[in-house]
């Protein structure tokens, strides 16, 4: 990749306006999550954004957190660190990939590149808070770490209502529709009634 130059007018702002998004008491939660999902061999980064950036950069520490998530089968084969770009890419794509067949959705990913050039790390950290919600969601005795850090995402309530019940609910009439009780025009007159002659 190219160097860039720093950003001016427009650009600037847009950019701080993403940069303002990244939240430092998430990623020490991520950092932790992670570090106790994968175990000792990831390491742990330096403190604040360049370092969470580097300390994922390669792909290698993400790999190994969604293969961590999967009971069986493991989705990503091969985890090792490089220096190559495009083999830093691949890796960072293959656990795009994988975390979209876990179930996180499309509008939860970040992109290759907001991780590899740092560009949107905030969008980095709504992917891993997708996938640990899933994780505490899915209750298959994979994730390691407090359940109170990520939130619970809603399941399926379904509910079987019998012949009899859903012939009574016809009979009820729903608010929303208005009530046939309260205010009523009975008694009001306004002035005189019309003289028919």
């Amino acid at each position: 990749m190219a160097n860039k130059g720093p950003a001016y007018g427009m650009s600037r702002q847009v950019q701080d306006k993403i940069d303002s998004k990244y939240d430092s008491e998430l990623e020490q939660i991520l950092v932790e999550w992670i570090s106790r999902q994968c175990g000792a061999c990831v390491g742990r980064p330096e403190a604040g954004k360049m370092g969470f950036q580097a300390w994922l950069k390669d792909g290698s520490v993400l790999c190994e957190l969604i293969n961590t998530l999967y009971p069986g089968d493991k989705p990503v084969k091969k985890t090792q660190g490089s220096t190559m770009a495009f083999k830093q890419m691949e890796q960072i794509s293959q656990f795009l990939s994988a975390a979209e067949k876990y179930g996180v959705t499309k509008t939860d990913m970040f992109q290759t590149v907001d991780l590899w050039e740092g560009k949107d790390l905030a969008a980095v950290q709504r992917t891993l808070s997708a996938l640990g919600s899933l994780a505490v969601t899915k209750e298959e005795g994979t994730y390691h770490g407090d359940p109170n850090w990520f939130f619970k995402k809603a399941q399926e309530n379904r509910r079987d209502f019998s012949d009899d019940q859903l012939k009574a609910g016809k009979n009820v009439i729903g608010l929303q529709m208005g009530s046939n009780k309260g205010a009523s025009q009975e008694g009001m007159s306004y002035g005189r009634p019309r003289q028919i002659m």
